[in-house]
């Protein structure tokens, strides 16, 4: 299911100037440093690790780390989990195409299909 309008919203609040934002998946945590619900944002510039509230998981409430927006977020591994830094991260397989697609707008964008509506 995509991330609603009120939840990009939200996330484009905290993140303030980077750019317009492409993609954005919750995730889950869970290591040493205790477990946790995120947002995962990729925008034109960054990929951003929005940290959310414990019960209200669409609502972020800071900014947990960012990476560059070269930065891959794949291969996605068994499990549909995906490693961003040192920090593992699970997300649900129904998610796994935005991360995919993520991937490819940087890495190979020739094979991504053309806007069919480029005037707009």
């Amino acid at each position: 299911m995509p991330v609603g309008s009120a939840v990009r919203e939200r996330c484009r609040t905290l993140l303030g100037d980077q750019g317009e934002i492409h993609y954005v998946f919750p995730a889950f945590s869970e290591g040493p440093a205790g477990t946790g619900n995120f947002l995962i944002v990729v925008t034109d510039t960054a990929i951003s690790v929005l940290a959310t509230r414990t019960l209200r998981t669409d609502r972020p409430v800071s900014v947990f780390a960012e990476f560059p927006r070269r930065t891959r977020l794949g291969p996605i591994m068994p499990g549909h989990v995906l490693e961003l830094g040192s920090i593992v991260f699970e997300f649900d397989e129904e998610y796994a195409a935005v991360v995919s697609a993520a991937d490819a707008e940087i890495f190979t964008p020739e094979i991504l299909p053309a806007d069919p509506l480029p005037e707009l």
